[in-house]
């Protein structure tokens, strides 16, 4: 299984120039974003390109987004989030904290039954099998997985098909959910006039905000690094950003792509045992999250979307770009209870990993 098959029979791609390889992926993203907006679905701008990028990771492509355009991306969502937080965060999260915990902790439990459940029939090594059940940060997790010691690779795999999965979910159920009768979407604007002031204000935060994370070294420094500068900025100063179409779209196809060309063949390969079960388990934590949905919609009151996106269990970049193209959805709640669990995982991740493994020695 480990064994590397012959590149001119099974990676077609990887015989190809680097300009030639993101040429194709640059193609089929657009056709798979143009079928995904006739559909009207939300995210069609991060969703085409990972489904170009793993059709072309899985047929050899040796291209990867470079790691300052990554980063950048990760930035540019990151002042997406602030810039979508209003003060009434604050009063959300006080006002509900112990439904906020509970969801939290209930989500962090049923993923780590899970891992737990695959380390114990010997499907995955124990520690790998935690991390890569842990319900958000999936970058985060890939990179703390190997500093601890787990299979990168499986984790990866794991991690990166669940943001799939639940992505795709939560986008479709976003379709089903808002209801478009009679109402028509406005006209994307992708050129806007720019206010160089406000514009070169927001390059700034994205700039300042990634490379404070880095010096700080937050996990997933870029993302949260914007998103904390931004949103001290945006809610303590009321500091104005303007985030055109254009931005957010190539930032949208630079997290898809990057998602996606992590699964190579060989990956698939390595992992082709476990994946029913891993993908078993996966739609065991979207049930779980989705019935979470619901009991919140009917003690809260709030409309279902809403709940919905709070508590899936995806990356909370894919999250935010879905909510932000969605109509009607209260995005201050959605970020506030993904923000929390993001944290929190971050916060157990490793003290989880090293509880389930000993677990499962015993």
């Amino acid at each position: 299984m480990d064994s590397m098959p012959e590149p001119s029979r099974v990676e077609p791609l990887a015989r190809l120039a680097p300009a030639i390889q993101w040429l194709l992926i640059l193609v089929v993203s657009l056709l798979f974003s143009g079928a995904l907006e006739f559909a009207e679905l939300p995210a069609a701008l991060l969703l085409g390109p990972m489904f170009a990028a793993i059709v072309a990771g899985t047929n050899g492509a040796t291209v990867r987004v470079p790691r300052f355009a990554f980063a950048a991306a990760q930035s540019v969502v990151g002042c997406l989030i602030a810039s979508s937080i209003s003060p009434g965060i604050f009063s959300v999260f006080y006002a509900d904290w112990p439904l906020f915990a509970a969801t939290v902790f209930a989500t962090i439990a049923a993923s780590s039954l899970l891992g737990w459940l695959i380390s114990r029939w010997r499907i995955l090594p124990g520690t790998t099998a935690v991390w890569g059940s842990a319900p958000g940060a999936a970058t985060a997790m890939v990179l703390m997985a190997g500093a601890f010691g787990a299979d990168q690779r499986l984790v990866a795999f794991m991690q990166y098909l669940r943001v799939i999965f639940v992505s795709m979910a939560a986008a479709l159920i976003a379709r089903m959910w808002v209801d478009t009768t009679g109402v028509e979407p406005p006209a994307i604007v992708w050129f806007p006039p720019l206010d160089l002031p406000v514009f070169a204000g927001t390059l700034a935060i994205i700039a300042g905000g990634g490379v404070a994370g880095h010096l700080l070294r937050l996990p997933s420094p870029y993302l949260l690094g914007t998103m904390i500068l931004g949103t001290a900025l945006h809610l303590g100063a009321g500091v104005p950003f303007q985030l055109p179409q254009w931005l957010l779209a190539l930032s949208y196809a630079l997290v898809g792509w990057s998602i996606g060309l992590n699964f190579t063949r060989a990956i698939l390969l390595h992992a082709a045992r476990a994946l029913p079960q891993v993908v078993g388990s996966i739609l065991a934590l979207i049930a779980f999250c989705g019935g979470m949905a619901w009991l919140i919609s009917h003690l809260l009151g709030i409309d279902p979307l809403t709940a919905y996106l709070a508590t899936s269990p995806g990356g909370m970049d894919s999250i935010a770009i879905i909510a932000a193209a969605s109509q009607n959805v209260d995005i201050s709640f959605i970020m506030a209870l993904q923000t929390v669990r993001f944290m929190i995982v971050l916060l157990l991740g490793p003290s989880l990993a090293k509880l389930v493994a000993r677990a499962v020695k015993e």
